[in-house]
């Protein structure tokens, strides 16, 4: 059977509020199923300006129009504007995608210092951010969460070791190419990872003649051949859910044409012999169209 799963990254209040329900609507006209991933803190959207000092990152927005998307409220919040508690605002929405039947796991608990600073965080800062989120899942959903993906697929090695002390089931931190066991500094962590296989709609529109009129297409075409352990495609409530839900309604049809099952993530893991798969090493490496580097599958262990 083909499989394609669906994982929804949700980065912003406006995302949770406006673009959630969209979506929720979207993947039931589509008989999708699809995992929710939320952040569950305050945005501090606003506060991601430091990035333009980033190499690459205001070619990235340029192309992307972050204005259009995100709106101008959105990127003042934890700047001119106090950031709002999307967990304590949008606890019914959640409660609701959960009720809907949809899978349910931890993005982060403030996006923006998740993204800027786990790279170089140590153990109590890392423990602390995810310890935050955990104990509001808990709060939103009355029961611990099994899984996390990571924001802006930004991890370091205190973060892959708390997933194992909090029993996660799995996680969905990186890109790659298949699911794995990740080895981190030679230990093996025993959290599998699903990483996403397929690129972002913010890194392709805007190159090499990409638009929203033909990016779905694009994208259509790396699917033509499926993978044997399914592939994981990540979208944002924020683009997906909002500006970009015609290109996402496209894509859903498009797959199922292909012959997909759409998917949760931990619908995927429920098909994988866990036993059996392979062990990686993680890095940190570019991505095409993204600025930065971000968590990736690396080589074969040992």
């Amino acid at each position: 059977m083909r499989l394609l799963a669906l994982k929804i990254d949700i980065d912003t209040y406006r995302g949770t509020r406006e673009g959630v329900p969209r979506l929720v609507e979207a993947l039931k006209r589509h008989n999708a199923n699809a995992t929710f991933l939320w952040s569950l803190g305050a945005d501090h959207t606003g506060r991601a300006i430091k990035r333009a000092f980033r190499p690459g990152f205001m070619k990235k927005v340029s192309r992307t129009s972050v204005l259009e998307h995100y709106g101008l409220k959105t990127l003042m919040y934890g700047t001119l504007l106090p950031g709002p508690d999307i967990g304590k605002r949008c606890a019914a929405t959640m409660r609701e995608v959960a009720a809907q039947g949809f899978e349910n796991g931890i993005h982060t608990w403030d996006h923006v210092r998740w993204q800027d600073g786990v790279a170089q965080a140590d153990a109590p800062w890392t423990e602390a951010e995810m310890n935050a989120a955990v104990e509001r899942y808990k709060t939103v959903f009355g029961e611990p969460p099994h899984t996390h993906g990571a924001a802006g697929w930004q991890m370091n090695a205190h973060a892959y070791r708390h997933e194992q002390r909090l029993g996660l089931t799995y996680a969905s931190d990186g890109r790659g190419t298949h699911p794995f066991w990740p080895v981190i500094n030679g230990e093996l962590v025993r959290v599998p990872q699903l990483p996403t296989t397929l690129p972002t709609l913010d890194e392709l529109i805007g190159v090499d003649g990409l638009d929203v009129h033909n990016v779905d297409a694009y994208l259509l075409k790396l699917t033509e051949s499926a993978l044997p352990t399914g592939h994981v495609y990540t979208l944002h409530a924020e683009l997906e859910g909002m500006k970009l839900l015609p290109v996402f309604e496209r894509l859903l049809a498009g797959w199922t044409e292909q012959g997909y099952k759409l998917v949760s993530t931990g619908e995927l893991l429920d098909t994988l012999d866990l036993q059996n798969l392979p062990y990686h090493h993680v890095e940190m490496g570019e991505v095409p169209g993204r600025s930065g580097t971000l968590a990736l599958q690396g080589a074969l262990f040992p």
